[in-house]
């Protein structure tokens, strides 16, 4: 689209969707994980109850969609548009799953929570939904381990570099709004993202 300052507004609130959806995820997580050690103390038990719960859900038509690595609805979010929860449901089960103890699968999950979010956002934002849906598959990975930098120079290799600016738009924003927090709990902070954060450098993100 135009470089003007209505679209790289529009931009910026997509980044802050992003960041939050980055933080919701990573909060998400250790909700799950906590309630997973106050209730079933015994944990090789954990993916056991855990299973049968994602079995169970699983079994409701149409969640079929939310198993796996969803990279077929990756891919589908450039085109066509996505169920309004998609990446609400996803996120949910994700990090339901690895509290549950089945460790190991966050990177293409986030993918697809950040493409189906950026997809939904041609609801409120005019910008075209593939734009939409490149800035949100690397701005929530960016926001839930804090890497801008990186997620914009993988956003420009994976969609061409004539999105760069909104690219990095979303990937930095969504990495100041996403708090202080991370889906790597050994991350250790080593610059403040704001004031609020200054006194973290050095710290591990274990919140």
């Amino acid at each position: 689209p135009e470089m003007n300052f209505a679209n790289l507004g529009y931009a910026v609130v997509a980044g802050i969707l992003m960041g939050w959806v980055a933080w919701s995820f990573s909060k998400s997580n250790h909700l799950f994980s906590a309630q997973f050690k106050k209730w079933v103390k015994y944990p090789p038990l954990r993916p056991v109850v855990g299973g049968l719960i994602l079995v169970g859900i699983f079994t409701i038509p149409d969640t079929q969609r939310y198993m796996g690595l969803g990279v077929p609805f990756i891919q589908d979010a450039f085109l066509n548009p996505a169920p309004e929860f998609a990446f609400a449901l996803k996120l949910i089960l994700t990090a339901f799953t690895l509290a549950a103890g089945f460790k190991g699968g966050e990177v293409t999950p986030l993918f697809y929570i950040g493409a189906t979010l950026g997809n939904v956002l041609i609801l409120v934002l005019p910008l075209p939904m593939a734009l939409l849906a490149g800035m949100g598959f690397v701005g929530v990975f960016a926001g839930a381990t804090n890497t801008p930098l990186a997620c914009t120079i993988m956003a420009i290799e994976l969609f061409g570099a004539e999105g760069t600016v909104y690219y990095a738009i979303a990937c930095v924003t969504a990495y100041l709004f996403s708090g202080k927090s991370s889906i790597y709990s050994s991350q250790i902070f080593g610059a403040a993202k704001s004031n609020a954060h200054q006194k973290d450098i050095g710290k591990t993100l274990k919140d």
